[in-house]
């Protein structure tokens, strides 16, 4: 056994047998490893081949800050992970990172392997189609191919309306939201079904924005919140201190207006769109409450 790692679990020993304790282990190993999403814009992408960016890296990166400082190392070496929606949990659970703030929907079932920072964005299923494809709801979708992003809740939600409406839908998986929106793009999927907002980001950053559009009624609200090792509440505390401190000081809207409201890259166009009135009042009233 590797002298850092008998020194967290020694570590880990001391504040309890079942609880983790992330700060030690990250002291111990003097490596804080965090996760980023390859395309899920404008919440986590790359901009180049391994420079990954957007508005829950801001977040991340501001919590690595405060990792750093309380640790007391300046020189505490920050390393990026790239998860997808299906191996996100696992990792974390396993310990290979040890902070995922991406576009992850904070829900029960996984609040069963994980913990849950406070929220920080709400968002709904909505449909991404080219305008020439006749989709303007769910109900135009009967008996046609639709793509979704494996290990997603949208996956869930759209299977169960599937089933309740009876709309016989042919749905197919997707390895990631832009395999996803290559199947649209190529015609060998009417829709893609995704939240909203990753919706919106994928059409600004598309071959051809102006072919795509976002239709439908949203099917549910879901909050989006970095996830984080189940029962560290010394760990969770740092970090919705650091969220919460970003909307107190007006540093959370100042990043939501960045990435949701001005130009961004590759393309620098604007996504356009305004807080939504349940982020305002988790601004106001900071929740780390779950979808059921």
């Amino acid at each position: 056994m590797k002298l850092s790692v008998l020194m967290a679990a020694v570590l880990l020993t001391a504040t309890g047998a079942h609880a983790a304790d992330t700060l030690a282990k990250i002291a111990a190993e003097n490596k804080f490893t965090m996760a980023y999403r390859e395309s899920s814009v404008p919440f986590s992408y790359l901009d180049g081949p391994s420079k990954p960016i957007g508005f829950s890296v801001d977040l991340s990166n501001a919590i690595a800050d405060a990792v750093k400082t309380k640790l007391g190392k300046p020189n505490l070496e920050i390393a990026w992970m790239s998860v997808t929606s299906q191996n996100r949990i696992p990792l974390l659970s396993n310990g290979t990172i040890e902070l995922e703030c991406g576009s992850t929907t904070n829900n029960t079932a996984r609040g069963k392997d994980v913990s849950f920072a406070i929220n920080h964005f709400y968002t709904g299923t909505r449909l991404l189609v080219k305008k020439t494809s006749g989709v303007k709801d769910y109900a135009d979708l009967k008996g046609k191919k639709v793509t979704i992003t494996a290990g997603t809740t949208n996956m869930l939600v759209v299977r169960k309306y599937n089933e309740d409406k009876k709309l016989d839908i042919d749905i197919v998986s997707a390895k990631d939201h832009a395999d996803a929106l290559l199947l649209v793009e190529t015609d060998r999927a009417v829709a893609f079904a995704m939240d909203d907002i990753l919706l919106y980001g994928l059409r600004s950053n598309s071959k051809a924005p102006a072919d795509l559009e976002v239709v439908g009624e949203s099917l549910q609200v879901e909050p989006y919140a970095c996830m984080l090792p189940k029962d560290d509440p010394q760990f969770k505390a740092l970090v919705d201190g650091v969220i919460t401190g970003m909307m107190k000081s007006g540093e959370f809207e100042k990043l939501y207006n960045k990435w949701f409201l001005g130009p961004i890259p590759p393309k620098n166009l604007p996504i356009g769109l305004p807080m939504s009135q349940e982020l305002k009042d988790n601004i106001k009233t900071p929740s780390d409450k779950p979808a059921t």
